[in-house]
């Protein structure tokens, strides 16, 4: 029996998935913190700049939460602290769309289906959205 290094056993389309976390990541979190900046220097130290920091996370985490089974009043935890972990979810389940390796939510089922597809074996794919909804419905 031979034994394959760790590095071997890790599919490339993780790696990838994980590359797209990361950018999204870097890709929010960096202006974010230029924004922070910036307001900083123009009106000092105090709560605009705390918020300032916050607005562009705020922001992305409101616009990708439908796409990851997430309700878009989840971008008030950036407020309170937990708000990057959330953000890291989305951004893991958003790098792996139009599939999904979580179960959907009861009102996304009608329009989920089990994947058949050998390379995404065990997930569930995003059918077409329904006529009159968008990603941006606030079910």
């Amino acid at each position: 029996m031979t034994t394959e290094p760790a590095t071997a056993r890790v599919s490339a389309d993780r790696r990838f998935r994980m590359i797209r976390t990361v950018a999204l990541l870097v890709g929010v979190v960096v202006p974010s913190l230029v924004l922070r900046e910036l307001v900083e220097s123009r009106f000092g130290h105090g709560p605009m700049a705390d918020l300032s920091a916050v607005a562009v996370p705020m922001a992305a985490t409101a616009w990708l939460a439908p796409y990851a089974s997430y309700r878009r009043r989840d971008a008030l935890l950036w407020l309170v602290g937990p708000g990057i972990y959330v953000f890291a979810v989305i951004a893991w389940r958003v790098a792996l769309a139009p599939y999904r390796d979580w179960r959907p939510r009861p009102e996304e089922k009608p329009r989920m289906r089990w994947s058949r597809d050998p390379e995404h074996a065990g997930t569930w794919h995003l059918t077409k959205p329904d006529s009159g909804t968008r990603h941006t419905s606030s079910r």
